[in-house]
């Protein structure tokens, strides 16, 4: 068997995350043109990747209709001025489909038969609803394959609650205002900005330009998260305010084997060690980050101690919980999403894995002390998803100065 090539994330770009909706800044945005404003933002920023030299190009939707339909991995790369010669398809795993896009080409060029690729996701949920067009098999609740809930993410939440006590609402409300707080002061720093490609958009105001995401509230508080309606369930935990919204969004990577970046004077900003999904209940999707990152884990040969920063997917406040309650980890562990999340950017579904990995590339950058992050989501229909990643720019002395520190 061939020695694996060694895969690395290069660089990662988004648009800003806007509200679904018609009041929302992409209302007459094209889905499509969201991506492809992306893609060129990832290629003007990486000039010296040979644009004819990208074996394929893979973008995730979880509504594959419409403006985001037309097996959007080969429209987009036209449209985005890549040479025709440059293939590209779509793909989907639901929350998941950015991340998995990245794996399949991450494999792709492990295993030899790529040097360059291009991973991305887009969601437009304020033009498909989520589960627009979709028609579900009769046989998922007449034979009893899942509960009849299971398709309700916010349902699938309130059973997580139902199953772990400890995980409170009261717990959920105080994990979401951290990640309002830790985003506000991410933005105020400029540590999210630098990876936004700004967006044309076009509102009853006119012309304008999108830059920031939409949906940030700041002026948060625990008192206001308490009287949040729960309409997943009477008197239930899961609100708008411990959960992420319904958002309109593109992201894209590119990923590259070592070599081929050393080829090309292409700065790595992250080195895949393993990635992994796994399948759990439909009816608690939440839970799936954990046997995922044991999956990941094992391959890799680490442990959860040798974690030193997660980028979690807040899909839902408490399914974070719960994977930090599974290892041991606590709440406001400063490791976890130490730029905020999607409760506070929001969650374009089938975008948000890359979003996880610009944000992790970034804080590799400044952290020449941490060796190894984690990417890691839920999934609808019962699944997680996780990726390790190492720091190219890890240094065991910074490493053993902040230990001294404490």
């Amino acid at each position: 068997m061939a020695e694996r090539a060694d895969v690395v994330f290069v660089d990662g770009v988004r648009t800003p995350f806007g509200r679904a909706g018609e009041k929302g800044m992409y209302w007459n945005t094209r889905a499509d043109d969201l991506v492809v404003k992306a893609m060129v933002g990832l290629l003007e920023r990486n000039p010296s990747a040979p644009r004819e030299r990208i074996d394929d190009v893979a973008i995730a939707a979880t509504t594959q209709a419409g403006d985001q339909g037309l097996t959007i991995g080969r429209s987009a790369a036209i449209l985005a001025g890549l040479p025709k010669t440059v293939p590209g398809f779509a793909i989907d795993r639901m929350c998941a489909g950015a991340m998995t896009a990245a794996a399949m080409m991450s494999g792709s060029i492990a295993s030899g038969m790529y040097d360059l690729a291009i991973a991305g996701g887009v969601e437009h949920m304020g033009h498909h609803p989520m589960g627009s067009g979709v028609d579900p098999n009769p046989r998922f609740v007449s034979e009893k394959l899942v509960g009849e809930d299971a398709l309700v993410m916010g349902a699938t939440a309130e059973r997580i609650h139902d199953r772990f006590p400890q995980l409170t609402k009261e717990r959920s409300d105080r994990y979401a205002l951290a990640s309002q707080r830790k985003t506000a002061a991410a933005y105020e720093a400029g540590k999210i900005q630098q990876d936004l490609v700004p967006v044309a958009i076009r509102t009853e105001e006119g012309w304008g330009l999108a830059t920031r995401d939409e949906v940030m509230r700041p002026e948060t508080t625990l008192e206001g998260l308490s009287t949040l309606k729960t309409p997943f369930r009477p008197h239930g935990r899961i609100t708008a305010g411990n959960a992420s919204g319904l958002n309109d969004g593109a992201t894209a990577a590119l990923l590259a084997s070592g070599a081929a970046a050393k080829e090309y004077g292409l700065t790595p900003k992250m080195k895949l060690v393993s990635f992994a999904f796994a399948g759990v209940d439909p009816e608690i999707m939440g839970i799936g980050p954990i046997p995922a990152t044991e999956k990941a884990l094992r391959k890799a040969g680490l442990t959860i101690d040798d974690i030193d920063l997660f980028e979690m997917n807040e899909a839902f406040a408490v399914q974070v919980l719960s994977f930090l309650d599974h290892y041991g980890i606590a709440d406001d562990d400063p490791r976890v999403n130490p730029w905020g999340g999607a409760i506070a950017v929001g969650h374009p579904l089938a975008s948000s894995g890359v979003r996880l990995m610009n944000q992790l590339a970034s804080q590799f950058t400044e952290r020449p002390d941490v060796r190894y992050g984690i990417t890691s989501m839920c999934v609808g229909l019962g699944q997680g998803g996780t990726m390790i990643w190492e720091n190219p720019s890890f240094d065991k002395k910074a490493k053993k100065a902040k230990q001294a520190r404490g």
